[in-house]
């Protein structure tokens, strides 16, 4: 049933979905958890748990016109150092509330480019974060790095504070489609990161690559890709470009006649795939790939993949704690995402007070179907026994969740005494299948295509 017009019948290539990085969706989320609460679900973390940090630096010293994330151009270092006040003192406020012993299993610094801070300002931010919450022994801790600003000093800086995984960003190494989407970032400067990294023992390499893009060609993908693999990185994240010009204004500047259409999208998909399981890279759920040895690899092999809002983990921790304007907390009570302003986020730490301006606390069937979701979306695959057990689910709800999402794609799920199981052909059509889990009204949400 892979073939295009199978798919285009069930709805693919017209779908606009969400990657459900979360449940409920961040669209979702409403002003009815603020500051107050989200204190007293971090004071409710167990004392000696093991948690996750991520830190928000929003600056960008260029805006690339295909971002849509939350971030804001600086040609000088005064507001990134004002803002690492902020950070400091949001800090020192987070710290008032976490209980004793608390240590970290995943640290990352993500933007924007948490790159352009000077090393200082990196040793200044890891000490910061180390005074509340230290490392773990076996902690990960990734920076987001941005190939055309970083140097040796800063390099340096991070490798000192613990930094042992990196993120590159790729995107396309084609020079006309980088002038097309604002992002010049050339084979060798990319090489040349790698190569600074792997030189001071930091050999855990992540790299995003896009599909999608304007201009974007099975030729020109191809050969980026192989571009890609010949720096050999750990685990590559295969995106789907989102053009979504009325909620990122910079896209305007991408002209959408350049767009692939959705069935030269999946074209593009699976013509980079191909060239990484030919390259021997494990496929990790819909869209990430890793080596044999790598820790997503692994986590898929036991079972304990999991999904957040920086993509597919393997991190155990049930608390990911965000730091920053817009970044999004997960406790087991709900998620809580601070004012996405720098301005808003900087006037309510100076207030000394959470800048939490919305959320959503759990309710319902929320974490079911948010389990339900995630099982699809990392393993393709719902255990039966496991939701069952987990939920003290009835048999015969589960067997009538099961039976409508096969009815809604024709029969082409498999369901068994083991559970519900989608097909190798099926998967592009995850994304869409695990809506039909989702419980919320989508209808006014501008998710992106699900190709």
């Amino acid at each position: 049933m892979n073939t295009k017009p199978n798919l285009a019948g069930l709805g693919l290539f017209d779908a606009r979905v969400p990657r459900y990085t979360s449940y409920p969706t961040a669209p979702q989320f409403r002003n009815d958890v603020g500051a107050d609460q989200f204190g007293n679900w971090i004071s409710g973390i167990a004392p000696g748990s093991s948690i996750s940090l991520y830190v928000h630096v929003p600056f960008c010293r260029r805006l690339c016109w295909f971002c849509a994330c939350r971030t804001q151009g600086t040609k000088t270092a005064s507001p990134v150092a004002a803002y690492l006040e902020t950070l400091r003192a949001e800090l020192r406020l987070l710290q008032q509330h976490l209980p004793s012993d608390v240590t970290l299993s995943r640290l990352h610094w993500g933007g924007g480019t948490p790159t352009l801070l000077s090393p200082e300002m990196m040793r200044d931010l890891a000490g910061a974060i180390a005074d509340v919450v230290p490392l773990a022994k076996d902690a990960e801790f990734s920076v987001e790095i941005d190939p055309n600003e970083i140097d040796a000093a800063r390099l340096d800086a991070l490798a000192e504070a613990g930094m042992n995984r990196a993120s590159i960003g790729v995107q396309d190494f084609d020079e006309n489609i980088q002038k097309t989407i604002g992002r010049l970032q050339s084979y060798e400067v990319t090489r040349d990161a790698a190569e600074m990294l792997r030189a001071r023992s930091i050999h855990s390499l992540n790299a995003d690559i896009l599909y999608g893009l304007p201009h974007q060609t099975t030729a020109r993908i191809t050969e980026s890709v192989q571009k890609l693999l010949s720096l050999n990185p750990d685990r590559v994240a295969l995106y789907g470009y989102a053009h979504v010009p009325w909620m990122a204004k910079r896209q305007q500047m991408i002209p959408s006649d350049a767009l692939p259409t959705p069935e030269q999208r999946l074209g593009l998909f699976e013509t980079a795939r191909q060239l990484f399981l030919w390259d021997n890279y494990n496929e990790i759920g819909i869209d990430h790939f890793a080596t044999q040895e790598d820790g997503l690899s692994q986590a898929q092999r036991r079972g304990r993949l999991r999904r957040n809002f920086q993509g597919y983990t393997d991190d155990p921790a049930d608390v990911l704690i965000g730091v920053g304007a817009s970044s999004i907390s997960k406790l087991p009570q709900g998620y809580a995402q601070n004012a996405p302003a720098t301005a808003q986020h900087t006037a309510a730490i100076r207030d000394g007070r959470f800048s939490v301006a919305r959320g959503h606390t759990f309710n319902g069937e929320d974490k079911l179907r948010g389990r339900l979701i995630e099982a699809l979306m990392c393993d393709f695959r719902i255990d039966r026994q496991e939701i069952e057990s987990s939920f003290s689910l009835p048999k015969d709800k589960l067997e009538t969740m099961f039976q409508a999402a096969d009815a809604a794609f024709d029969g082409l799920l498999q369901i068994t005494d083991d559970g519900l199981f989608i097909p190798q052909p099926a998967r592009p059509l995850t994304r869409m299948i695990a809506r039909h889990f989702d419980a919320y009204d989508l209808s006014k949400a501008g998710h992106s295509s699900a190709v």
